[in-house]
């Protein structure tokens, strides 16, 4: 009689398993299709800028370049790190994690800057300085996010207290694959990059360039977040869709077992009562 009352037990905590995680596999689902519209959108927004920048850049001469294009000679790197503030999201933030740590093997001189709770003990434990860590949200960010992080950047760059900015985030291929990336912010190289037909600028092409490095700068940060908030969704809609499908088979396992002893039980007391009346009969 125990061991039936434990099965129970088993089955129903089984069962409320399997009631959360679909829930939360519905609410990243919901979540999902707003962020995938949201990073499949800014991706060509943001190569046209690097297009622009880079016809406006050949319309100048080295001398004029910005200071977001110049190198200095300082050895630090400041590193960017985009991740979820909670778990629940399958292998992408393990995968993530061994990234920032082979990064951190290779390259000691790093100052970071996190936006995602789950990889602030990691930054700790490689005992790296952590200047500064912003809380990612559970909604598509938003560019207000993007403000404090570019004024960061700035702050060190332009000082020369790093000669580098780089950011380490989670790039998304599809709901099935999300692999962590490492993109070089700062300085701009747009070498590598086509140029636009444009060739007339108003205003000039010297004062076009700031702002819209400045610009391009800031959208290739918000891209970085949008791609890192669609991974986290994806990769949390598929776990959590894997954990519902592993708490209903294990419901269906306890229930067998239920169902084999409840029976076993029941039999047992048939040829309990029937052993009683043969030997009441004989006596």
């Amino acid at each position: 009689m125990a061991n039936l009352l434990l099965l129970k037990r088993r089955i129903k905590a089984a069962g409320n398993v399997s009631k959360t995680t679909k829930a939360m596999q519905m609410i990243a689902v919901s979540k999902l299709k707003k962020a995938q519209d949201a990073t499949f959108a800014g991706r060509p927004y943001v190569e046209k800028l690097s297009s622009i920048s880079q016809n406006v850049l050949g319309k100048l001469n080295n001398e004029s370049l910005h200071v977001y294009m110049k190198k200095n000679d300082s050895k630090n790197n400041l590193v960017i790190i985009l991740a979820p503030d909670k778990g629940l999201c399958g292998g992408l933030i393990t995968n993530l994690i061994r990234r920032i740590v082979s990064f951190n093997n290779e390259n000691k001189n790093n100052l970071y800057l996190t936006v995602g709770k789950k990889v602030e003990s990691t930054i700790t434990n490689l005992g790296a300085e952590l200047i500064a860590s912003f809380k990612f949200g559970s909604t598509l960010p938003s560019f207000n996010m993007v403000l404090p992080i570019a004024q960061i950047i700035d702050e060190y760059f332009l000082s020369r207290k790093v000669g580098t900015v780089k950011i380490i985030s989670t790039n998304f291929t599809s709901i099935f694959s999300q692999k962590p990336v490492i993109t070089d912010l700062l300085p701009i190289d747009l070498s590598q990059i086509e140029s636009s037909s444009f060739s007339l600028f108003e205003p000039l092409a010297d004062e076009l360039l700031p702002p819209l490095l400045r610009h391009y700068l800031e959208m290739t940060i918000y891209q970085h977040l949008l791609e890192s908030y669609a991974s986290e969704q994806g990769a949390k809609m598929v776990a959590m869709q894997n954990a519902t499908d592993n708490a209903l088979e294990i419901v269906q396992d306890l229930q067998l077992e239920y169902n084999k002893g409840r029976q076993e039980k029941i039999t047992n007391e048939i040829l309990d009562i029937g052993s009683a009346a043969f030997t009441f009969a004989y006596e």
